[in-house]
């Protein structure tokens, strides 16, 4: 049972969320587990069951803040500009996912299993911050491409956010990979996240 005020949850809640985004710097999802999390908190393991019933469920309040944060700058791309031409609005938005490593590795995960190994008030929790996502991009694309109708933004949605899934693995790329890559006789150009992004969009939005 969770004791305490709904502020000093929430600590203790954002608490078990820093200590698995630590781990997730250099320890793969796999390899993650409670008691790992556990270590590094200041509460034991079994208390984390009191806010988290499972290991995806944290990875889930994981990826959900760093959509917020995301949600966050698309915001402040749409509220601080008064006109920006196609050009410059892929340039935000591919600044603002290059600022954002960690929802790219996210999301290159397999969410599926996520989704389902989670409590459903955490799930739909989750997806009003995604759903904010397409909200904002949605209204990033009526003021700044005006000549975009609906179905245009609806077609540009359901390609980029699912461009999305592979940005990080394309990116992301180890020496290892580099090596097999170069064995394997392939001529391959890495590109950082912003290239990458940037290209997409400017393809997608047009001139």
């Amino acid at each position: 049972m969770r004791k305490g005020t709904p502020e000093q949850i929430a600590r203790k809640r954002e608490e078990i969320i820093n200590a698995c985004e630590q781990l997730y710097q250099t320890t793969s999802f796999r390899e993650i587990t409670l008691k790992e999390i556990g270590k590094i908190t200041s509460f034991s393991r079994p208390t984390i069951y009191n806010y988290f019933e499972t290991k995806e469920e944290i990875f889930l309040a994981l990826f959900k803040r760093e959509y917020d944060r995301w949600n966050e700058q698309l915001t402040a791309i749409h509220d601080q500009n008064e006109r920006l031409t196609k050009a410059q609005l892929a340039d935000k938005i591919a600044q603002s996912l290059a600022d954002r490593p960690q929802l790219l590795k996210l999301l290159s995960m397999n969410n599926f299993d996520m989704e389902a190994n989670s409590r459903e008030e955490l799930l739909v929790s989750f997806k009003h911050s995604y759903g904010r996502s397409l909200h904002l991009m949605s209204m990033l694309l009526t003021k700044f491409c005006p000549n975009m109708n609906v179905t245009d933004i609806q077609n540009f949605i359901y390609i980029f956010f699912p461009f999305m899934f592979g940005i990080y693995p394309y990116t992301s790329v180890t020496e290892k990979q580099k090596a097999a890559m170069k064995e394997a006789g392939i001529d391959y150009v890495y590109q950082t996240v912003y290239e990458l992004t940037h290209g997409c969009l400017v393809r997608l939005l047009g001139e």
